[in-house]
């Protein structure tokens, strides 16, 4: 699996510095219902011993049943509670998650009125199954956010989907605009690259303004500081006006 709960502890240290949940619970296996925690059995009984020999297809069968079984099972815990990824995500079949993404919203300019002469904007974020959103800010046409998203990214993954909309009290919220953001060549440029905390502040990659995309000027794929960060404006489609601005940041985590 890409996501590896058996990283040892170091190569784990810098992906969240909240990585002590997952030391202690790994090494107890607290993740894990009883039934499918590996434990070793001795016994002096020479019988026992005996009848384990003579069965060793069997036990072959049921250690490798468990331990992908126990992967999974840390796996899905370790982005559960270190990245505070919401539950119901975890729930959609057995995923195989490649890493965190996390999206700093930071404001829109010249968003469409919904409302008399205003609006009142917030920002949801769809990846797969997932959703994340902005809170919700009153009569601004210029909102500034400065929220940060957190979405986990699977192994197949599509763009991510970025809509506006206005927050009505007693009707259905009204869309202002919409953006699709192409992941790949953030995620492509650091698999490249390798280990980011080993490179200088460097550019990586690029995503190029085209007729295709909704991005209002290119946008460049760094490492700065030891993270993979990227700057995206975007101009919303299917409305009259508007622009919004994100920073990403990438954490593999196969690193």
């Amino acid at each position: 699996m890409n996501c590896n709960p058996f990283l040892s502890y170091t190569e784990t240290d810098s992906l969240h510095p909240n990585i002590q949940c997952f030391r202690s619970k790994y090494k107890f296996q607290e993740f894990l219902k009883p039934s499918l925690r590996i434990v070793s059995h001795q016994s002096s009984d020479s019988g026992k011993h005996a009848g384990s020999a003579s069965h060793p297809a069997s036990s072959k069968s049921e250690v490798g049943s468990t331990v992908p079984k126990l992967q999974i099972a840390l796996c899905s815990a370790f982005l559960l509670e270190c990245y505070l990824i919401p539950h119901s995500v975890l729930q959609v079949g057995m995923v195989e998650f490649i890493g965190i993404l996390k999206v700093k919203v930071k404001g829109g300019t010249n968003l469409a009125i919904r409302d008399m002469s205003t609006s009142d904007p917030y920002v949801v974020l769809t990846l797969g199954q997932q959703k994340a959103q902005t809170s919700v800010i009153k009569g601004n046409l210029n909102p500034v956010w400065n929220e940060e998203l957190k979405l986990s990214v699977p192994q197949q993954y599509g763009p991510l989907k970025l809509q506006v909309f206005d927050h009505d009290m007693l009707s259905k919220d009204d869309l202002m605009g919409e953006a699709e953001i192409d992941l790949q060549p953030m995620i492509n440029a650091a698999a490249a690259f390798g280990d980011p905390e080993l490179l200088g502040d460097i550019q990586i990659g690029r995503w190029l303004k085209s007729g295709d995309n909704a991005l209002v000027r290119d946008s460049a794929v760094v490492v700065a500081g030891g993270e993979v960060r990227q700057e995206v404006s975007l101009k919303l489609q299917f409305t009259e006006s508007g622009e919004v601005e994100l920073e990403m940041q990438w954490i593999p985590l196969n690193v």
